[in-house]
């Protein structure tokens, strides 16, 4: 029989992160931010155009300078 606070999600948890810190320090990870991708006139092909915080995608695809625009979470430097 079961202790019940040694089973289910908690003790899950707790098996994954000694298993973590079993592995020592891990390399921190770049920031991410959203950026802005899509196609111009200029470029064809999709394409870096800015940041998501930066850009106004509506602007720039109704005035007809940019198009097929996505976001995507890029690694800032």
């Amino acid at each position: 029989m079961g202790k019940g606070y040694a089973e289910g999600p908690a003790a899950e948890a707790a098996e994954e992160e000694r298993e973590r810190l079993a592995q020592g320090p891990q390399p921190e990870r770049a920031a991410l931010r959203k950026g802005v991708y899509g196609c111009t006139a200029d470029v064809p092909e999709p394409h870096f155009i800015g940041w998501a915080d930066e850009v106004d995608q509506d602007a720039l695809f109704t005035s007809g300078q940019a198009w097929g625009l996505s976001v995507r979470l890029v690694a800032a430097a």
